[in-house]
């Protein structure tokens, strides 16, 4: 069992019965969609809702629990980080302060036996590889134990905004389901439609987004390139960078965590970022925080450049 900070047994089972809850549920839907379009023809506004669902809750984890929450790579208003904070919060990868939490510890203890999601080896041999990829991927969530959220994220328990969007964690979750159903009832002006919008774009978008993100956790601490010497197996993947809109330079983002880029060179697409330049040319944003230029001649694969603070 993963270490936390509080022996709670009553907040432990919630947390499993709401883990099955997450994992089980977006996979069966999945499964019976598959099933669904197998005998007929999937709606394009069907796919259209997941697409822009996928793209608005995957940028919720990217810029907002990720880079503003955790890290404050940036900053921005209340209503901008409210938005950001309900935006992940549809991505249904738990409350905020929770997944803030669980990612401050796993940079704390990066693939350490600390490290609530290490892909490290449980085992000899490839049974021992494919048991810690499993594990990083999705198995430590039916092993991790409430946090003590005094401890790791005081800052924003102190934050009211980011409080708001934790308690309001289970609305923001359904809003995330109702919402591509009532768009796609609304364009068909047809109240059916919503089943399949609510199918569509809020389950099987649930699923696919839990599963580019967890991802991140599993793959990218197992295959890629290293340009930076950190001290744990992080490792930058184009292709879940792609489909994570920017999270996949992952040994970039370890080598400087309050780092807003994760993409250092003109090839390592970060879609993430460039809202945040966008944000920021409409005075939404200010004060990004960047890596030194030296960053950049490493990860373009030049140079070997020492790991340095980024200026405050």
């Amino acid at each position: 069992m993963t270490p936390g900070d509080t022996a709670n047994p009553r907040a432990e089972r919630i947390e499993r019965w709401v883990t099955v809850v997450t994992v089980v549920l977006p996979l069966a839907a999945t499964v019976w969609a598959v099933v669904l379009g197998w005998r007929r023809w999937v709606e394009p506004r069907d796919l259209a809702a997941a697409g822009a669902m996928y793209v608005a809750t995957v940028l919720g984890i990217t810029v907002g629990f990720h880079r503003l929450f955790t890290h404050k790579a940036f900053k921005c208003g209340p209503v901008l980080r409210a938005a950001l904070g309900i935006a992940g919060s549809m991505a249904s990868q738990g409350p905020l302060l929770f997944w803030v939490a669980c990612h401050r510890r796993h940079h704390r203890h990066s693939d350490t036996e600390l490290d609530p999601h290490s892909p490290r080896p449980h085992g000899a041999g490839a049974r021992g590889v494919l048991l810690g990829w499993w594990h990083a991927h999705v198995g430590w969530m039916f092993a991790h134990r409430p946090e003590n959220y005094f401890r790791l994220v005081n800052d924003l328990v102190r934050d009211p905004v980011a409080l708001a969007v934790h308690r309001g964690y289970f609305l923001w979750v359904a809003a995330g389901l109702v919402l591509p159903g009532a768009v796609c009832a609304a364009v068909a002006g047809d109240g059916a439609a919503f089943w399949s919008g609510f199918l569509w774009g809020g389950l099987v978008r649930m699923f696919v987004v839990h599963h580019v993100t967890w991802s991140v956790n599993s793959i990218c601490h197992v295959a890629g390139s290293r340009p930076f010497a950190t001290d744990d197996g992080s490792r930058n993947n184009a292709f879940i960078a792609v489909l994570s809109l920017g999270e996949g330079w992952h040994n970039n983002h370890h080598a400087f965590p309050s780092s807003a880029r994760h993409g250092f060179v003109w090839w390592q697409v970060d879609p993430s970022y460039l809202l945040l330049r966008l944000l920021q040319a409409a005075g939404l944003v200010r004060d990004i925080r960047t890596p030194p230029p030296a960053a950049r001649v490493a990860a373009a694969g030049r140079a070997s450049a020492p790991i340095a603070a980024l200026p405050e």
